[in-house]
Order: C-alpha cells, then structure tokens, then sequence
C-alpha cells in the first residue's frame, strides 16, 4: 500500500472546470515533491461553497488504484 499527503486549495470557481468534466484530472504535489495525478471526481464529496481547501491523505493498492482520499 502506498500513502501520500498533501495539500490542496482550488477555489469553487476553478474546481467548477474539474466538476463539469472539462477537465478530468488534478495535479497535486504530495509532501516529499512528488507529483500525483488524481481524478477529480474523488474530491467532489469536498467541495464546498468556498471551493477545495485542507491537508489530505490518498492511500493506493499495490497496483495504484485508489483504496481511499480522506481529508485530514
């Protein structure tokens, strides 16, 4: 199993792109500077009115499909 954190901060507006499916992935830099890839609509159950904003956790399987994305 594989675990990255990092941060996130995407405004309403600019995750609107992401939601409506003009843009279907987010890039993330995780806390030791790699970049991750992940698919947007894993972060729609975050979304609010003042858009995507905290610390989270992506815990991947051995073949790097996702097991969960949690909000820390």
């Amino acid at each position: 199993m594989m675990i990255f954190t990092f941060p996130m901060q995407v405004s309403y507006q600019e995750f609107l792109n992401y939601y409506q499916g003009s843009i279907d992935k987010i890039e993330v830099k995780d806390s030791s500077g790699k970049t991750l890839w992940i698919h947007a609509r894993h972060f729609r159950p975050f979304l609010t009115t003042s858009g995507i904003r905290g610390y989270f956790r992506l815990q991947l399987d051995d073949e790097g499909q996702l097991v969960s994305l949690t909000q820390l």
